[in-house]
């Protein structure tokens, strides 16, 4: 069981260590350019807002650092302190990346419209998996691990979808920006380096739950032999 935490699970926990690292120092490092056109990331969000007739978008200031989200519930882009009223390209890449997933939304984008659908299922999975798989293998019960595993494939699911999402949502950013005269082709280099940085602590969430579903799936065998 040792060999198989480390084959499966260490090595996800690492990347998922690099990919936070990668996407502070990455945001950290571009926050300090200033964009040619000095729009902040309220502005842009407003301004690529209206060239795609989203008049019933709004968006909004929220604390913290890295906490920048779109709320398909009340369609609200919010965007975050260091991201709302700067002008770096760091800011206006990620707002530009939410505002992505505003137009995903209004073009009822099929992956997002899948995750919006699964996320009920995912948030129950999410708590009720581990107890149980933990309940089954204290009581050496395969029938409570598979059932664990079942739940958590939810949460697999929920994550490889987000990938496409979130993917699509940075190569429209990058795509308004441009159209838009928002950044120049000398700065589309770094905001794409922002935006694959964000990205890269997604695709570390999903390899990070496949690498615990595998993890799972091995205790269920093992649990069979006994």
């Amino acid at each position: 069981m040792i060999m198989a935490y480390l084959i499966f699970i260490l090595p996800a926990f690492i990347l998922s260590i690099y990919a936070q690292f990668k996407v502070k120092s990455t945001f950290e490092k571009y926050s300090r350019v200033r964009s040619m056109r000095g729009m902040t990331g309220a502005e842009v969000a407003a301004q690529l807002l209206r060239r795609k007739g989203l008049t019933d978008v709004g968006i909004d200031p929220v604390g913290g650092s890295l906490t920048d989200h779109y709320d398909p519930r009340v369609k609200r882009v919010r965007l975050s302190e260091p991201v709302y009223g700067s002008n770096s390209l760091a800011a206006i890449g990620v707002a530009a990346h939410e505002v992505g997933h505003a137009i995903q939304h209004g073009e009822k984008y099929g992956p997002l419209e899948l995750r919006h659908a699964i996320v009920p299922v995912t948030n129950f999975a999410s708590g009720a998996s581990f107890p149980i798989l933990l309940v089954g293998i204290i009581l050496n019960s395969a029938n409570l691990v598979l059932i664990g595993i079942l739940l958590f494939s939810a949460v697999v699911l929920f994550h490889l979808v987000t990938l496409p999402v979130e993917f699509n949502a940075s190569r429209r950013a990058v795509m308004e920006l441009e159209s838009a005269g928002i950044i120049t082709p000398q700065e589309t280099p770094a905001v794409k380096k922002v935006l694959s940085a964000a990205a890269l602590t997604y695709l570390a969430a999903a390899i990070s739950a496949i690498a615990n579903l595998l993890y799972y799936v091995m205790i269920f065998l093992g649990s069979r032999e006994d």
